[in-house]
């Protein structure tokens, strides 16, 4: 695939989610997808699910790319986000707060579809605009009581 290609594919996961195509998303991701980013591991279904999630919990949700480098079959990109917090996500209740959350991720594409994505997210950044007390609180409960987190699921 051509350069630009693996770009442009890249890129139509990201506005397939902010837009709520889910439809679009499942068929942009391989049948083997996988996700790993942020402690997290997800199969196509579960990532669909934690995208699902996350646009319910964060209304007035944008993103934009600032830099995309696309090197073989691997796209980079770094994002930044900008949202309200108005719903529950990931057991931490909704806040009503502007957050501004910057982060990058890879995603390798082949035949027209991306096979795998890994992503890191300034969480401390994302803490402290929340509040860090009510994130600290909940990692420790789920941390070090080794609460399982229960798996994303997709939404029809």
């Amino acid at each position: 695939m051509e350069k630009e290609e693996i770009k442009k594919t890249t890129l139509a996961v990201s506005y397939a989610i902010l837009e709520g195509r889910w439809n679009d998303l499942d068929n942009l991701l391989d049948e083997k997808f996988t996700y790993t980013g942020d402690g997290f591991v997800f199969t196509k279904d579960e990532y669909i699910g934690f995208m699902q999630d996350m646009k319910a919990a964060f209304s007035n949700l944008k993103m934009e790319f600032p830099h995309v480098l696309v090197d073989g079959d691997l796209a980079s990109v770094r994002f930044i986000s900008t949202a309200v917090n108005t719903g529950k996500f990931m057991g931490a209740p909704a806040n009503k707060k502007n957050l501004t959350i910057h982060g990058n991720f890879i995603r390798k594409v082949k035949d027209g579809k991306v096979m795998q994505e890994w992503q890191t997210t300034d969480l401390l950044g994302v803490m402290t605009q929340i509040g860090f007390g009510a994130l600290l609180g909940y990692a420790i409960f789920v941390g070090g009581f080794k609460v399982e987190q229960k798996r994303p699921v997709r939404k029809k």
